[in-house]
């Protein structure tokens, strides 16, 4: 991924250049604009890491445990945040570079990529003991769980999705890419597994049964596609991408994109609430930006909250109607998850 990171340190050098501009050009006007009376996420808790340093990466939720774990991917660790008391309370060490990591309450087992080793490290979900290491060509990154078949993606190298059971942590097979797969997303009840593949400047569609390519979308307009969300009511992909920094959303049959909106740059992870019909997209120029769905095929800008340079990574728990930022540490200010509430 060395050339994939180089390419993501100048994009934030250029998001830092155009962030004021963007938001003196009405992001942060945008709740009075729509005559909204309040923010529709709501800050009411921040957690500090005061250990952790460097960059942070994905997120994954223990319901039941009350656990939220976060990939400190420059500080090689997986941080265990109890959010019942508010704490950072332990670490997963041993580790190069974790970005995707997962619980999979069924089998209480921890899944984490590694970017600077390729391995996707399986760990006891009570003791934190490693269990199994599955060996991928390179830079092991972005995780899905598709509950229903009991499988595990983990995103790697060069071009590829490893799949692997959720219940025992065998490698079940692997789906070549024409690049390195970012965000994907897969169809649930189908067939279908949407991928952003930046760096062939496309989006992948492939067949988790035939462990293959279907189709190819181009996309032509934009660059550096990174985060990516599936409304399954609508049956509407989003899709985030950095230059321009815009949010699009697409018909998932045919690739054809349907609507595009301005969005915070710098973005790195994309939720959908179905219960609210938002959109929820953290960017690390430090806005998150709210999106209300109209209908299928339109949709405007509620709120851009301010936040923290470097905020990119975030989880939203529809369970708990709770959105999770993480911030890394910059100079004076340690390491910390922002815990917000959605306001309906």
């Amino acid at each position: 991924m060395g050339l994939l990171r180089s390419c993501e340190d100048k994009e934030e050098s250029a998001v830092k250049n155009w962030l004021g501009s963007l938001i003196l050009t009405g992001l942060l006007l945008a709740p009075v604009a729509y005559g909204q009376t309040s923010e529709p996420l709501k800050l009411v808790q921040s957690i500090p890491m005061p250990g952790v340093a460097g960059r942070i990466d994905h997120l994954s939720i223990d319901l039941e445990g009350h656990r939220l774990f976060v990939s400190a991917l420059g500080n090689n660790t997986v941080e265990v945040i109890d959010l019942a008391a508010g704490k950072d309370i332990d670490h997963i060490q041993g580790l190069l570079e974790p970005q995707g990591v997962l619980y999979v309450p069924e089998s209480n087992k921890i899944f984490v990529a590694n970017g600077g080793d390729g391995t996707c490290r399986i760990f006891d979900g009570s003791n934190y003991e490693l269990l199994s290491t599955v060996h991928f060509p390179s830079d092991a990154d972005d995780i899905r769980y598709e509950e229903a078949a009991g499988l595990v993606y983990v995103g790697y190298g060069d071009g590829g999705l490893g799949i692997l059971s959720a219940m025992t942590g065998n490698e079940l097979g692997r789906i070549a890419l024409p690049g390195h797969p970012e965000a994907f997303e897969v169809e649930r009840q189908g067939a279908r597994i949407y991928v952003n593949v930046p760096t062939a400047q496309e989006i992948a569609v492939a067949d988790w049964g035939r462990r293959s390519v279907i189709r190819r979308w181009p996309m032509l307009r934009y660059r550096a596609n990174f985060p990516m969300a599936y409304d399954q009511t609508h049956h509407r992909l989003f899709v985030v991408c950095r230059r321009p920094a815009e949010l699009l959303a697409l018909d998932p049959d045919s690739g054809k994109i349907l609507a595009h909106l301005r969005v915070a740059g710098d973005a790195d992870d994309l939720f959908y609430d179905s219960a609210q019909k938002r959109i929820y997209i953290s960017g690390g120029e430090g806005v998150i930006s709210v999106i209300g769905q109209v209908d299928a095929d339109h949709y405007r800008l509620l709120a851009a909250i301010p936040t923290a340079s470097g905020g990119r990574t975030s989880l939203f728990v529809p369970q708990l109607k709770r959105f999770y930022l993480a911030v890394p540490r910059r100079g004076d200010r340690h390491a910390e998850i922002r815990v917000y509430a959605v306001v309906p």
